[in-house]
Order: C-alpha cells, then structure tokens, then sequence
C-alpha cells in the first residue's frame, strides 16, 4: 500500500540518499552503501554457518544421541552397544547406525527380532529418524579393528 512504511529494517539505501539531500552531505550516500554491505556480509555469513553443517553431515544433538545409545542398549539380548553414529540430512530426517554386541546363545531370528524392536523404539522416541542401520559385532572383534 503506498505511503505506508514497511515494518523490519529501515530502507538504507533512501534514508542514506534522503540524509544526503536534506544534510547536504553527499557521503551519507555512499556510508549507506558500505552500510548495505555489511548487512550482506552478516547474512551471508550467518547462511553459510547454517548451511556448512547440513553440506558435510552433523551428528544429532547430544541428548538426542544419548536417548538412542540407552535405547539400544536396553534389551536384555545386547551386552554392549559398540559404535553409535548420527547424521542429519535434514532437520528431519536422520541416519543412525549402529555396532552392538548380542548375547551369545541368541538364535538368528532372536537377533532379528531385537533389531526390529530396538529400530521401533528408535523411531518412536525420535520421529525425525528415518533410518536405522544395525551391525552385529562382537565387542572384542569391533576393539580389534578400531585399534590397528
């Protein structure tokens, strides 16, 4: 609507030139001008903050990945959840995965079964994972490779 002021930052650039004029002082153009680009450089340093994370990959918030490594580890069948990673792809959608020890004399189908509930209360603890990936490994053989 004309004659109406918009809300939010004021027009640099028309108050530098209206500052100029009315103060008779030229420069104020040009301060408004340097002004502008710093507000720029502030957005775009803000922007790229934001977007670095999201281009590499960052893990979930530490509560997050504390929630789901207690989540993992709480059946019976599991003596040691090994390794837990996270990655955002999205603000909502999240990758976890996943290296645990099973008890011993679990069957193959017990081993199954525990994956299956252990992704279902991943992912109802925490919608904004989509996708669960679990490596059976002893803990010994997991020590044995990540240490050579």
């Amino acid at each position: 609507v004309r004659g109406q002021r918009r809300h939010g930052w004021p027009d640099i650039a028309s108050e530098g030139i209206s500052l100029a004029d009315f103060l008779g002082m030229p420069w104020l153009d040009g301060a408004a001008s340097v002004l502008i680009g710093v507000v720029l450089a502030g957005v775009a340093t803000v922007l790229a903050i934001e977007c670095k994370g999201l281009l590499i990959g960052e893990a979930a918030y530490p509560e997050t990945r504390a929630s789901i490594r207690a989540l993992a580890a709480a059946p019976a069948e599991i003596d040691h959840v090994n390794e837990m990673r996270t990655l955002h792809f999205g603000p909502a959608d999240v990758l976890v995965t996943l290296s645990l020890d099973f008890a011993d004399h679990l069957t193959a189908e017990q081993v199954e079964d525990t994956v299956s509930a252990i992704e279902q209360a991943i992912k109802a603890a925490h919608p904004e994972v989509r996708r669960v990936y679990v490596e059976a490994q002893s803990l010994a053989d997991h020590r044995r490779q990540h240490t050579d």
